[in-house]
């Protein structure tokens, strides 16, 4: 199959119809019109059949679209059917709470690896998650294939382990200390 390149305009709504389809499927929703999806997520239904065509055939005329095959087209599409492996620096509270939510449920993403310099900690599992020392952050990274990292350290250690972060080339940071960093 040869791949369209589709506006921008485009590529930024599908998140939306994304997570608009996985609320109705989880209603229990079977089947949606465009006029429907117009209505709750502000978009014109011609521009929602007109996105919706760049992908081929995705519905019918006069029933609209399944629910269940419209969300995993989109899932797969935006890469939600895959799971990102994160990591957590700083188990201190709010690294903990984290852990113990298992936020990753409800997204695709799950903490994999949690580093801190805490010796009573580090070296142990904590909610299935390993916890290692700070100093082996860089090479865990790398082994565990890690590109997403949340941050819930000290203000004063932010900056600098953000610098270090960006020289593993790590591609996000989700920043949960009230220091602003700068990459």
């Amino acid at each position: 199959m040869v791949e369209k390149k589709i506006p921008n305009a485009t590529a930024r709504r599908l998140p939306i119809y994304y997570r608009y389809l996985r609320f109705l499927h989880d209603s229990g929703k079977v089947r949606v019109s465009s006029t429907e999806l117009s209505e709750a997520i502000k978009v014109d239904s011609a521009t929602i059949r007109r996105d919706f065509s760049y992908f081929g055939a995705l519905g019918k005329r006069g029933y609209g679209y399944d629910v269940e095959d419209l969300m995993n087209f989109f899932s797969k599409t935006l890469k939600q059917d895959r799971l990102t492996n994160v990591a957590l620096i700083g188990v201190g509270n709010l690294g903990h709470a984290l852990l113990n939510y298992n936020f990753h449920q409800s997204n695709n993403m799950r903490i994999s690896a949690a580093f801190d310099i805490n010796k009573e900690i580090v070296g142990t599992i904590l909610s299935g998650v390993p916890i290692y020392h700070m100093d082996d952050m860089i090479e865990q990274l790398k082994v565990q294939q890690i590109e997403i990292v949340i941050i819930t350290i000290p203000s004063n250690v932010a900056q600098e382990t953000t610098d270090r972060l960006v020289e593993a080339n790590v591609r996000g940071i989700l920043n949960f200390t009230p220091f602003r960093i700068s990459v």
